[in-house]
């Protein structure tokens, strides 16, 4: 039995309507981190295209640190020759301890910016160094081509560290009416040890 709305076929025996999942996530580019000191999506350069739509997602799978730091990014309105948008941000983090000894809900505002330029930490604290310590999640930006608008930005993400599961929740927004052209990704210090960053385009 088919799910039908407004006359049109949503799902059909358990199956997404092709004529609805044609085109809605479109992916662009993988980097894979090995070791890397950065990891960037730079607008003209392999196969990156920061133009075409109006929402783009990163999404994080298993980013590990070479050492313990924290995860940032930061745009670019030059091609990648400076990240440096002002930016103004907020995050809150809940949290959870395996052994069922600490849990919470936090806003954190050591890690907010406002109209700063630099990094913007993607996380509640500095991801550890263990084999079972990662970083998975997702950043989304809307419509970095905009010559009218600045550019507003949502991020989820989740982390084990020192046996403590966290969920942070960050938005804001690149107080730019300049194309964003680049995306760069690093830690605050070291290498991102592993992990891959996927770029998607939403329709």
């Amino acid at each position: 039995m088919g799910l039908i709305s407004d006359g049109t076929t949503i799902f059909d025996a358990g199956a997404l309507d092709s004529g609805l999942a044609k085109g809605a996530l479109t992916f662009i580019k993988k980097l894979t981190a090995s070791g890397s000191g950065t990891l960037s999506f730079v607008h003209g350069s392999g196969g990156v295209d920061f133009s075409t739509h109006k929402e783009y997602v990163f999404i994080f799978n298993n980013i590990h640190a070479a050492a313990n730091e924290y995860f940032t990014f930061n745009m670019s309105v030059d091609a990648g020759s400076n990240y440096n948008v002002a930016k103004t941000t907020t995050m809150f983090n809940a949290y959870h301890n395996e052994g069922d000894s600490g849990a919470g809900v936090e806003y954190v505002q050591g890690d907010d910016l406002a109209q700063g330029t630099g990094f913007q930490r993607l996380r509640a604290g500095k991801l550890g160094t263990g084999n079972d310590e990662c970083f998975c999640g997702t950043l989304h930006l809307f419509n970095p081509s905009s010559a009218t608008f600045v550019k507003h930005f949502t991020a989820e993400v989740s982390n084990l560290e020192n046996a403590f599961e966290g969920h942070t929740f960050i938005a804001g927004y690149g107080n730019t009416t300049s194309d964003v052209d680049a995306i760069q990704f690093k830690m605050s210090s070291g290498n991102i040890d592993a992990g891959t960053i996927c770029l998607y385009g939403i329709a």
